[in-house]
């Protein structure tokens, strides 16, 4: 493997930013200083340079719906994104209830080789919420994030058993925090917008008294606790009062629910239907808020692809969510703007340690493995395509201001200028 330098970028540190270069060889970093020389050189032209970005919550379909999206298409997706690793979702057909299909997505993921791709696994058999799945199984696969994500486990007794079973050995049960009774028959947020539509709709106390059941447990058992997709202002102040009670809680925001809200629904365009859907424009701004000062931890990307014929169709007859991961960062720096530490910390530090994922999310110092993303903040640009097997999607088309300007996995450059790197394909 050939030294790697990235030049001229201002490179971000625990604390704060410096202006240099970075050599990485044998895959870790090697050497922080000015004039580095190496083999490949990346000029980065003052762009930050930080620790490769981690999603808690990406939806890869492999196995079951290759259609919409494999781990491969997903890889490329995420590396282009400034991903250097990703936390695969367990809804898939058959659902990642068990050891063996734990491994098979790692395995799938360090074929392709582009991005770690780290399992997560099901709380339920089957994510039916009726009885518990492998957890002893996935433990053993190396699962360390659990979640029926697409559905909750509405269960508390169910919930509680794994948190008892999880609190003994630091796993984390993270949370799709939408309440199945108050959710049925609902298509977007209770407000004006779902009124003015006469369209069926979710109040937002279908996330809040979720949370706060979850938040009783999470304090009874001592379990890690982890809320995804944060969408409601409720749920922010919840969140933050649980942290100043000492209750072991993280908490995760999309890029969509930060840069849109309900009215984005009028049109009726599928492509704003998500789960939870986008509230008011009040709640979007406490998420923009909570995620400045810390108290949302991360942005996760909820990357969730369908094929086209699965969106092209009206409104309510649309599956939920979206794609994402290839402009996750650069809407984040487009509505809801944070400092270089922050951002790191939110898109790449903090994921990986609510993950358990001791080789990401580290800061740029010698020693540390060559996991390492480059983001330009001030280049402006509209997307135009994507490296996935769906578009469903609303930032086609859309201005936004940053962009990764490189990729770099174990010392290789996986990704230049929003475009994988195809050749480092192992499959």
């Amino acid at each position: 493997m050939s030294d790697l330098v990235l030049s001229g970028g201002r490179i971000v540190t625990q604390e704060g930013v410096l202006e240099g270069d970075v050599r990485i060889a044998d895959g870790s970093i090697v050497e922080i200083g000015t004039g580095l020389e190496g083999e490949t050189l990346v000029e980065c032209d003052g762009a930050w340079v930080g620790p490769g970005f981690v999603d808690l919550h990406t939806h890869l379909r492999e196995p079951g719906q290759e259609w919409k999206e494999d781990i491969e298409s997903g890889s490329a997706a995420a590396a282009a994104g400034g991903y250097t690793a990703i936390v695969a979702m367990p809804n898939t057909e058959p659902a990642t209830d068990a050891g063996h299909l734990a491994r098979f997505v790692a395995d799938r993921g360090r074929a392709v080789g582009l991005v770690d791709v780290v399992p997560s696994g099901a709380v339920s058999m089957g994510r039916l919420g009726e009885q518990l799945a492998h957890l002893d199984e996935l433990w053993d696969a190396g699962v360390r994030v659990f979640t029926d994500d697409g559905d909750a486990v509405a269960d508390a007794a169910l919930l509680r058993q794994a948190m008892d079973y999880l609190a003994t050995r630091g796993g984390v049960i993270a949370q799709h925090a939408v309440d199945p009774d108050l959710a049925t028959g609902g298509h977007m947020h209770e407000g004006a917008v779902s009124s003015r539509l006469g369209m069926s709709a979710i109040p937002s106390q279908a996330e809040d008294t979720m949370i706060a059941r979850d938040l009783q447990l999470a304090a009874l058992t001592g379990a890690r606790y982890h809320v995804q997709h944060v969408s409601t202002a409720g749920a922010v102040q919840m969140i933050a009062a649980a942290k100043d009670g000492g209750i072991n809680v993280t908490a995760e925001v999309t890029p969509h629910h930060l840069a849109f809200d309900d009215t984005a629904v009028a049109g009726t365009d599928p492509s704003y239907k998500m789960m939870p859907p986008l509230r008011s424009s009040d709640d979007r701004e406490a998420l923009r808020r909570g995620l400045a000062d810390g108290t949302i931890d991360a942005v996760a990307t909820d990357h969730a692809p369908h094929a086209a014929h699965e969106k092209d169709v009206p409104y309510e007859d649309a599956p939920n969510g979206i794609i994402g991961l290839e402009w996750a960062a650069a809407v984040v720096n487009t509505v809801a703007p944070l400092d270089p530490v922050a951002f790191y910390s939110r898109l790449s530090v903090k994921p990986a340690d609510i993950a358990g994922l001791a080789d990401h999310g580290r800061w740029v110092a010698v020693g540390n493995p060559g996991h390492l993303t480059v983001f330009d903040p001030d280049h402006r640009w509209v997307p135009e395509r994507t490296a996935s097997r769906s578009i469903n999607t609303p930032y086609l088309g859309m201005p936004l201001t940053g962009r990764v300007s490189a990729t770099i996995h174990a010392g290789s450059i996986t990704a230049r200028d929003g475009a994988p790197n195809f050749s480092m394909l192992s499959t």
